[in-house]
């Protein structure tokens, strides 16, 4: 059975609906410092907030780029990204060029990808795949070019919209990316059994907005 403190580091807490209020931003932030989770996930207008709370705590703030469609321009997921670094993330989720990723144009999303890299300086990309949008063949084509294009994770899902992670895809992933590269599992994970499950089935670090109820039910155990 894994470990509290190493189940905490695996967690993305994360908050990011279109109505969370500047409180509700507050209390993720709190929470994450409570549980000594791997980052607090927020939107880009509220990553300045959410790294004044946790400034110097070892909770690092992560801000999505591109979300919730990818469909923004290279340019503008590019820029996106260096100004989340200036207000103070240190990990950037990018949602993928989904419909070119499904129109083949594999140059473009990997460009795409490039961008946001080049923008974070050395800062954590995890690629988001919305492997719900996907087939088979173009998972494991988004995996080798997210992997190409410098990214040090894959992701799963938004958790907006579409069905989030399942192990099938996690293992599909995890085995087109490698064991050096970063696995992440989001979308749907409530408790701790399917967040053991995306574990189990290679996932490295886990996406979620229950984190500390998923906690405390391991400290139960």
């Amino acid at each position: 059975m894994i470990t509290p403190e190493k189940l905490a580091g695996m967690i993305d807490h994360t908050n990011i609906k279109p109505n969370a209020t500047k409180e509700d931003i507050k209390k993720l932030c709190n929470e994450a410092l409570e549980y000594n989770f791997s980052s607090a996930c927020v939107t880009p207008s509220n990553v300045a907030l959410a790294r004044e709370i946790l400034a110097d705590s070892g909770v690092g703030v992560c801000a999505v780029v591109g979300f919730p469609f990818g469909t923004n321009k290279s340019e503008i997921k590019a820029f996106e990204a260096l100004v989340a670094i200036e207000d103070g993330a240190v990990e950037l989720d990018m949602v993928l060029n989904i419909g070119a990723m499904r129109s083949s144009e594999e140059a473009l999303v990997r460009r795409d990808i490039e961008g946001v890299v080049e923008s974070a300086d050395g800062m954590i990309v995890k690629v988001i795949l919305e492997t719900a949008l996907l087939t088979e063949h173009e998972k494991v084509r988004a995996s080798i070019l997210s992997k190409e294009a410098g990214a040090d994770y894959v992701k799963t899902s938004t958790g907006i919209g579409y069905p989030g992670a399942n192990a099938h895809d996690v293992k599909l992933i995890r085995k087109t990316v490698g064991p050096d590269l970063g696995v992440k599992a989001s979308g749907g994970i409530r408790d701790l059994k399917k967040a053991l499950e995306m574990i189990d089935a290679g996932a490295s670090k886990i996406g979620t907005s229950t984190g500390p109820a998923i906690l405390d039910d391991l400290l139960k155990k």
